[in-house]
């Protein structure tokens, strides 16, 4: 599933890339992901141009000359590529945007989960679910007191909070594991066992580990947004059996709830 690193690294290419470029021909071939009538999806796109693109939590944010907004939630599968005419398509390519500047905006969706929307400025809260993420893990407004803050509200194990779009948007399975690490926190222990300083270097590592992240996803990305889900820099995450690279343990791994959790029960006691 994209998480915030893929998705800030996303954003910035297509902002350095198809700003002020005109959608001349709108092919939508898997209409059952977007959430519109089809000819409303056609009509509102064609002609369009794009303005800057935005994020908040896992949705992407392509906003038109029009006043609409072009909301994409990847879900698990989804993905973008940014190509020249007539490149060949991906397998279950949802949708292409052909471009003035003779390159085409597709969106190809394995288990076509994604869910895509073209709503008004100013009725993002239509979108199901956008209405209910909390603040963005990367915002400037959430600062380490509305952090604090937020947190309390809930009591269960610190994991399940942080993938929780409702307390922070943006965290997914991967980066919570690698920001509880950065931490030392244990990922199954409740949020009450956890001391204020606990709760202080979960939020620095929130944002570091992001940050160090996007940077690295960012620079793998071609010119043509060649995205995979690179995942080879993490240093917990999947790494189950394999040497902690702090202390030197060998890292646990535990699948539960169709969702695999891993991490070093000596840095994470």
């Amino acid at each position: 599933m994209p998480e915030v690193p893929d998705l800030e690294a996303i954003r910035k290419f297509f902002n350095k890339n198809i700003v002020g470029t005109t959608v001349q021909e709108v092919e939508l071939n898997i209409p059952i992901v977007v959430r519109i009538p089809r000819e409303d999806f056609v009509c509102l796109l064609t002609d369009n141009t794009f303005g800057e693109v935005q994020r908040h939590g896992k949705f992407l944010l392509f906003t038109l000359a029009s006043g609409h907004i072009l909301v994409v939630n990847p879900m698990l599968t989804g993905r973008f590529s940014y190509v020249e005419q007539p490149a060949r398509k991906q397998a279950r390519t949802c949708f292409v945007l052909k471009l003035a500047n003779g390159h085409e905006l597709r969106y190809a969706d394995q288990r076509v989960m994604g869910r895509i929307y073209v709503v008004e400025a100013g009725q993002l809260s239509t979108v199901p679910q956008f209405a209910e993420i909390g603040p963005d893990i990367l915002s400037p407004e959430l600062t380490e007191s509305v952090f604090r803050e937020r947190i309390r509200r809930y009591t269960g194990q610190i994991k399940s909070i942080l993938v929780n779009h409702k307390f922070v948007g943006g965290i997914g399975n991967a980066y919570s594991d690698e920001i509880l690490w950065e931490a030392g926190i244990h990922p199954y222990r409740k949020r009450t066992q956890l001391s204020d300083q606990e709760i202080g270097k979960l939020y620095l590592a929130s944002g570091t580990v992001l940050r160090w992240a996007e940077e690295i996803v960012a620079a793998k990305m071609t010119e043509n947004l060649d995205y995979a889900e690179w995942r080879d820099h993490l240093k917990v995450h999947r790494r189950g059996g394999l040497d902690c690279q702090r202390c030197g343990a060998k890292i646990s791994e535990i699948t539960a709830g169709n969702r695999i959790t891993s991490f070093c029960r000596h840095c994470q006691p």
